[in-house]
């Protein structure tokens, strides 16, 4: 159902083939109606966003924005075991994220000149969570910790009813985990324009998270290039992952870690590199046989059609070939995973040994799930607490300090022709020589 490709029997246009992704292109049709939707909730405000989940989703809103009240009525209905499960992917997101918040420094860059930075959390953030018939709690976690522990003041989050035209209880739950108290039941690009422009109920966001469907991806591009100063936290593709196995892995493994990615959309792409080709036969062969038995079929064949097992030399061009793709998730399923990681230097997230599936990272190892795809992973990294502050740097230089450098900076100046610049140095100088005569 994969095709099966020997990497060094390609040629460099073949190979480029290989690891293309789905197409990323935006249907003109789509980026007209994210457009007119945009418009319209700007000019509309709350009724637009009625009318849009009246029009789209076949629901009569009675409140767009939940109370503290509501979230708890929301949350109360989720059982017990869920709410077990919840309680403990919590605490492990929030450990390894505590532990890896940036922390401010002060340092002397010469005498007499101390050069701090600090960070603060950005004061309000938007957190899209998909909902409605697909919920994603986990990504409430995933937005809703970092946020938490950045100290942002006020965090939004937007998610799509469900059918029955309530919040999904694990997203309530999540809410309250994370001490988000403004919480709106809207989806799809309406949300990410409301929290782009606000509303009466829903608040301006001064940056915006979180994946979403088509026309919420076009939205988050499309408000992020206004001039309202609204940023979004990294472009977002169909997800994608690639498994790099040896002899010794387990092709029932490999065979269900790249079903679990297939099974997101038609347009996710699961890769397979190895340099044991009876692997690649065998992991195809539990493909066939473990399809059968899952509930999402049609994602994942129509997935598959744009998968492949590659065949390799070695299992140092294996990561040579992980490198050029730049996957989003990387598992490494080898006898030496360790070692072969240290070469790995474009991945989203890495998952070392064959008791490391993706999916524990989609939920509860502690490591954020939302990461580039579509090969931004050659320059942006996965969601940190980081994204969800500003760094300020701060200066002070004594009056000896201003002596050190201030040859140094007349200079520059100089050189540049910024004589004002010039003159915010000199004029310091010779009010100092007056001082000292």
């Amino acid at each position: 159902m994969m095709r099966r490709l020997d990497w060094n029997q390609l040629d460099e246009q073949n190979r480029a083939a290989a690891l293309r992704r789905a197409p990323a292109t935006v249907d003109p049709q789509i980026r007209r109606q994210v457009s007119a939707m945009i418009d319209t909730v700007r000019a509309g405000g709350d009724t637009a966003l009625r009318e849009a989940t009246r029009r789209l989703d076949g629901i009569e809103l009675t409140s767009i924005y939940l109370t503290k009240n509501d979230l708890a009525a929301a949350a109360s209905r989720l059982p017990a075991g869920t709410r077990s499960a919840m309680d403990a992917a919590y605490a492990t997101i929030q450990r390894f994220h505590a532990a890896t918040t940036p922390a401010g420094q002060e340092i002397e860059t010469s005498p007499g000149v101390t050069c701090s930075v600090r960070y603060v959390g950005i004061d309000t953030v938007g957190l899209y969570v998909p909902g409605g018939q697909t919920p994603l709690p986990s990504t409430a976690l995933m937005l809703g910790v970092p946020a938490q522990l950045a100290g942002c003041r006020q965090r939004v989050l937007c998610s799509p009813p469900a059918a029955d035209g309530r919040v999904d209880p694990a997203i309530a739950y999540a809410a309250e985990l994370c001490e988000i108290f403004s919480v709106c039941l809207i989806g799809g690009a309406q949300a990410i324009a409301a929290m782009a422009f606000g509303t009466d109920s829903v608040p301006r966001c001064d940056k915006i998270f979180g994946p979403g469907s088509v026309w919420v991806t076009e939205a988050k591009r499309q408000v992020a290039a206004l001039d309202q100063a609204v940023t979004i936290d990294m472009p977002a593709g169909p997800s994608e992952v690639m498994v790099i196995a040896d002899a010794m892995a387990s092709p029932e493994f490999v065979a269900s870690d790249l079903l679990a990615q297939a099974e997101h959309g038609p347009d996710s792409q699961s890769i397979l590199v190895t340099d044991n080709s009876a692997l690649a036969e065998a992991v195809g062969n539990y493909i066939y046989k473990q399809i059968t038995q899952l509930s999402r079929q049609e994602n994942i064949r129509s997935s598959l059609k744009h998968s492949a097992a590659i065949v390799v030399a070695d299992l140092n061009q294996a990561v040579e070939v992980s490198n050029r793709y730049a996957p989003e998730h990387l598992i490494i399923q080898t006898e030496n995973a360790n070692e072969l990681a240290a070469g790995i230097t474009a991945a989203g997230s890495v998952f070392l040994g064959q008791w490391t599936p993706e999916v524990l990272g989609d939920y509860c190892s502690g490591t954020n799930h939302v990461l580039p795809t579509s090969g931004y992973a050659r320059s942006v990294n996965g969601l940190s607490v980081a994204d969800f502050m500003k760094r300020i740097t701060m200066q002070r230089a004594t009056a000896s300090g201003l002596q050190q450098l201030a040859t140094t900076a007349a200079a520059l100046a100089e050189w540049e022709g910024l004589t004002a610049h010039r003159w915010a140095i000199t004029t310091r100088q010779k009010a100092l020589e007056q001082l000292t005569r």
